[in-house]
This record gives C-alpha cells, structure tokens and sequence, in this order.
C-alpha cells in the first residue's frame, strides 16, 4: 500500500505541476507574462520539461523578467538533459553563438545532434551548416546534405534554398541544375529572397531552366523578375543584379538612372560591388550628375573591402588627382593591394610606376616583372596568349613589355621580343603598340623592314584615332614609303595629329605652308603652326620660327626675336640652331656681337656634325677670333641655313606609358549565396 500510495502521490503533483504549465501557457498567449512566469517557475521547479523550456524563452527574450541569458541557458539544460529536443536546440544555439555561456562549436554540434535526430529541422538546418562550413565538427558536405534534405523535406525554406546551393555547386551531392532549380522553386515560394536571388542568377546563366525559356529567350526577363522580388526584400546582390540589367539592357529597358538607385540601395547596406558600379556611374555621370568626389568615396568604400577593381579605379584617382588630392604615394599603395590580388590593369599601372619612380623608388626591373605579369608572359606560345588569370590580360601591359624589351631596361634588350609583344597587343586593337610596331618595321628593328607593313599598321592606329599613327602615317606619305608620296594627304594627317595636341605634327604643317608642299603656301599659316608647335615644346619648332623672324616671312623681320628662339632651341642641343646662332653672334645680328660666344656655339654644333659650323670654326681658329689663333686651311662661311628643317623622325611611343583609366566595366557572376 505505502508503495501504492507513494505512487498515487507523485502522480497527483505531476497532475498539479502540469496544471500551472498550463495556466503559464495561457497567460504567455494572453500577454500577461508576469502571470505565466509565476507559474511556468513553480512547474518548472519541479522538472516540467515544457515549462522549462518556455520559462527559458522568456529569460533569453527578457519577457516578464530581466532578460537573463546565462537563466535561459541554465533552464534550458535541465530540459535537454530531459531528452527535451526544443531545449537541446535552443542551447545548442547558446553554445553556437556564446550566449550566456562561453561559445563552444564542439557542445552546439553535440546538441544539434541531439535535436536533430529527433527530427527537429532547425537543428537539422544548422548542424548541416556546421558540417558545411567545419565549425565544432570536421567538414563534410554530404552529411551536409542528408541534414539539409531532412529540413527542406520538412518545409524548411532556408534548408531548401542552401541545398539548391549544394545541388548548383555539386557540393556532396552530384551536381544537378535541375534539381537545385527545384529546391530553389520551393524555397521562393515561401519567398525566402536568397532563393529569389539564386533562382534569378540560374535563369541568367542558362542552368537547369526549362526548354521553352530557352527557345523563347525569355531568361532575361525571368531573371529580371526573380532579381525584383528579391531586390524588394532588401536583398543587395539581387538590387546589384538587378541594377547591372537596367544598366546592360538585358531583360529590361535601359534605364541608367534605374540602375543607379538599385547600386546605391546594394552600396548603402556594404554591397562591395554595388559601391564600386556606382562609383563608376558617378566617375562617368551615368544616371547621376557626375561627382568625382562622391566616385573617389565609393572606390574607398569597396577598395577597403578588397575589392580589386575598386582599389585600381581609386589609384587612377590619386594619381590624375581626380576627386581627391593628387598623391603619388597613395596611388602605388591601392595599385599595389589591387596587384597583389592579380588585378592586371594595376599590375600594369604599378609597373608604369616603378618606371618613372612615382610614389615607389624608379626600379625597372619591379616594372618589368609587373608587366610581366600583367602580360601573363609566362604562358605565352608562339604568338597566342594562353590566359591563366581569371581578370584577363591586359594588352597595354604586352605594350608596356615589348617598350622595357625595346629599351633594354629591367630585361636584357630584345628587338625581337619587342616586336613580337607589340603584336600581340596590337592584335588585341591596342592603338599604341600598333603604332610602335609600325615603328618596328619601319626601321627594321626585331622585324624585317618593310614599310608596306609599317604603312598597315599606322593606319590601323590612326582609325583608332592614335595620334602617333596619325603623325607617323603622315610621314610616310610625306617621303612616300610604301605608299606614293601625297603631300595633300599628309597635311590632312598632321592636322589631325595636331588637333589631338601632338607636339610635332604642326611644326611638320609649318614646313609644308611654308614650302606650299599639299596646301597653298601661306607663311602667316606656317608661322601659326610653328609657334603652336613652339608652345608644346617642339625644339625644331623654335628653329623654324627663328627662322621665320630671321627672314621676315609672315611676319616683320626680328633679328632679336630670332636670337631668342634661335637660343632656345641651341639650349636644347638642336645644331642648326647652335649654328645659327653662332652666325648672329659673329655678325651681331639681333645679339652684342661676341667673338667667344660665336666660336663656342660653332663648336656645339661642330661636334654634330654641322659642315658649314666646322668651316666657320676653322676660320676662326686661323684669325684666332674667339679662340686661340691657330692656322688652317680658312673657308669661312657667312650664309645662314635658311631652309625650313622638318622632323623626319617617325615617332615612337615609347617615351611613355600609357596608363588605364577609371572607365571599365566587369561584369561577374557571383558566388551563389549560402543562407543561415
């Protein structure tokens, strides 16, 4: 009876201790939690599972009590250890994320476990995340899987959506597009916006979508639509993809200023590549009023994140001073970050940098080794690029190559290898090295001459509007190599070398005004163009314009302002302007005349060469006039050269490196998204 009856007690107070459970409950679904947690505390006191584990929630969300999460925690251990897998669930995500006890990855995979072999899918869900991800347990994707199915059988939206991922990916399972298109499908339905998201990129990509979008072209549209309701969900690569369709016109009109709101939704919550698009819509005025300085902020933004592409666009920035101050050393640090990630166009600026030691000490061999990089030189077969580098070489760095070849500088000089560079970025439409490889051939340098083929190629990088091809394909009609000489096309030519402000080419008009060679002769014309070639710097330009006052040919005669220019040109080493100039101090036309400063001028240009300068230095070496008296055979000469010196020098690119601008677009599919 004692036993009887000590049962028939136990089983009464587990009656009474369930009746405050639910009287705890009623008052938790009234909102009176000061009454449930009166009574959840005295049933859970006396080991009711249930009201432990409730009376744990309202610890961990401080309902009706100070929110007390090593209380939950401590309410929901006497629950697991019960068996309870609610409970084993909520403290295996204490333990996941040390909330009211120190974290412990290997304890939350222990208790998940526990719970999930129950069937609870939100164990399930996050134990298959541990296993994904190798947090508490050793990674493995195919126990991923299996736990993702179990969710996603149950209705799990975010287990569907992770084991489309599994499936679209081929991770632990064998991949298979039209089954991750399912678990996506079902996912979306419940508008999970990561399912949205990754069902949009499928139909984008062509993967795992049915005939009839194929046949119909409709992948677009439909990723557009998917990309929307994600966007709509706040979803920043969905508003970034979405934003890129608007942009690109695909699936949806062209609309940039649509495409600049979705950036800057995607960029407002930390979206990487959304900061950088908008950056590159605000540095070219797309969609927005162009701002440099909001561009320069929103390279910033992405550049500190790693982003390649942003960190080079912010070095451009820094080196044009563009948006923000002009600072050389700050240029070559974001190339050096966007290189040290394989950024190819960086690679190729850091080189250009290194070369002309800006904000880096001058190394060529660095440069070198950068472009070669950049060039992806290693790989290169014959004459055919074989690319290893996801970013794509960059033909400006082939170019950049082949001129450190050509120079001999950082590589052991190389005609051949130069020209067999400049081929393969010429090949690849770029202008510079097209011209410079006219050089090449023009001169015969790595190449057999040929000047047929110089010709093809300078005129390949003047329709690419390259102004040294403009000026080098004028020179060849101008002496009529490999084309019958045309002075009219000639002058056409450097007009259009000078409109796009090359130094030489209007010295060169100035010459054929002069001379009437292709125009009309018209000397106020020639003067014009010399002294537009004298403001760019152009030392013959100096000289044909001292000429011109010399002589009084479209303008007074001055025989001071022809000394003036005359010196500046012999101050740069030009000998027939040294020549001149020593002829002016000789007679003192337009100078004091100056017996020392005439010999010491002869002798400049004597030593290049200058036959009438050596005549004139002998004879004043035989009067001793200026120099030390010393007798020679005298044959003085007082005539001035009087013509016109035109600049038959074909002009190479080579004292330059071109560097890439702010201007590129890359678009990239990203990785499919896993959700927790």
């Amino acid at each position: 009876m004692r036993t009887m009856f000590a049962a028939l007690i136990v089983m009464i107070s587990a009656t009474a201790w369930a009746d405050y459970y639910e009287d705890g409950m009623a008052a938790y679904e009234a909102g009176d939690y000061a009454t449930a947690v009166s009574y959840l505390e005295t049933a859970a006191a006396q080991d009711n599972v249930s009201a432990q584990v409730l009376l744990g929630v309202m610890y961990d969300q401080g309902q009706g009590v100070a929110q007390d999460y090593a209380e939950a925690a401590r309410l929901y251990t006497l629950a697991a250890e019960q068996g309870d897998a609610d409970a084993q669930y909520y403290l295996g995500v204490m333990y996941d994320i040390g909330r009211g006890v120190t974290q412990d990855y290997v304890e939350a995979a222990r208790l998940y476990t526990l719970a999930a072999k129950q069937g609870n899918a939100d164990a399930q869900y996050n134990l298959a995340v541990m296993y994904a991800q190798g947090q508490g347990v050793t990674q493995d994707y195919a126990k991923a899987a299996r736990l993702y199915t179990l969710a996603a059988e149950q209705g799990d939206a975010d287990a569907q959506n992770n084991l489309g991922v599994m499936y679209n990916e081929g991770q632990g399972v064998k991949q298979d597009y039209e089954e991750a298109m399912r678990w996506y499908t079902l996912a979306a339905k419940q508008d999970v916006a990561e399912a949205l998201y990754n069902l949009g990129l499928m139909y984008e990509n062509g993967e795992g979508t049915p005939t009839n979008y194929l046949v119909s072209g409709l992948l677009y549209t439909e990723a557009a639509s998917l990309y929307a309701l994600a966007a709509e969900q706040g979803d920043a690569d969905a508003q970034y993809f979405l934003g890129l369709m608007y942009n690109d016109s695909r699936g949806l009109p062209w609309d940039l200023d649509e495409a600049a709101r979705l950036y800057a939704m995607a960029a407002e919550q930390g979206h990487a590549e959304a900061q950088y698009y908008l950056g590159v819509t605000y540095d070219e005025g797309n969609g927005v009023t162009r701002d440099y300085v909001e561009a320069a902020r929103l390279y910033t933004l992405a550049a500190e994140q790693g982003y390649a592409a942003a960190q080079h666009n912010l070095g451009v920035m820094y080196f044009n001073g563009v948006g923000v101050p002009e600072d050389d050393v700050e240029a070559a640090r974001w190339y050096t970050l966007a290189a040290e990630q394989g950024y190819n166009k960086a690679m190729n600026n850091l080189g250009a940098m290194y070369v002309y030691g800006k904000g880096v000490p001058k190394d060529y061999v660095e440069a070198a080794r950068l472009f070669t990089q950049a060039a992806d030189v290693p790989r290169l077969v014959g004459q055919v690029v074989q690319v290893s580098c996801g970013i794509g070489v960059t033909p400006m760095a082939q170019h950049n190559l082949g001129l450190m070849y050509e120079w001999g500088k950082g590589v052991p000089q190389d005609y051949v290898k130069a020209a067999r560079l400049y081929t393969l970025a010429a090949e690849q439409r770029a202008r510079e090295a097209m011209n410079n490889l006219g050089v090449m051939y023009e001169q015969g340098r790595g190449v057999s001459q040929d000047y047929e083929e110089a010709l093809r190629w300078y005129d390949l990088a003047s329709d690419l509007a390259s102004t040294a091809g403009y000026y080098n394909l004028g020179l060849m009609y101008e002496k009529g190599q490999g084309v019958q000489q045309d002075f009219a096309e000639a002058a056409d030519l450097y007009e259009l070398a000078s409109w796009q402000g090359d130094a030489e080419a209007p010295n060169n008009l100035g010459v054929m005004f002069g001379k009437g060679q292709g125009v009309s002769q018209d000397y106020e014309e020639a003067l014009r163009f010399y002294t537009r070639a004298a403001d760019r710097g152009t030392t013959v330009a100096f000289y044909n314009l001292g000429l011109m006052y010399d002589q009084g040919k479209g303008v007074p005669k001055d025989y001071v302002e022809a000394a003036r220019l005359y010196t500046l040109a012999a101050e740069q080493g030009y000998a027939a302007a040294q020549y001149n100039l020593g002829v002016m101090y000789d007679q003192g036309r337009g100078v004091v005349q100056n017996d020392v400063r005439a010999a010491r001028l002869f002798t400049l240009a004597a030593k290049q060469g200058i036959a009438d300068a050596q005549t004139n230095l002998g004879g004043m070496y035989n009067l001793g006039l200026g120099v030390p008296q010393h007798n020679v055979e005298p044959q003085r000469v007082d005539d001035m050269e009087l013509m016109c010196r035109n600049s038959f020098t074909s002009q190479s690119t080579a004292n330059r490196f071109y560097l890439h601008g702010s201007k590129t677009r890359k678009f990239g599919h990203p990785e499919i998204r896993t959700g927790r």
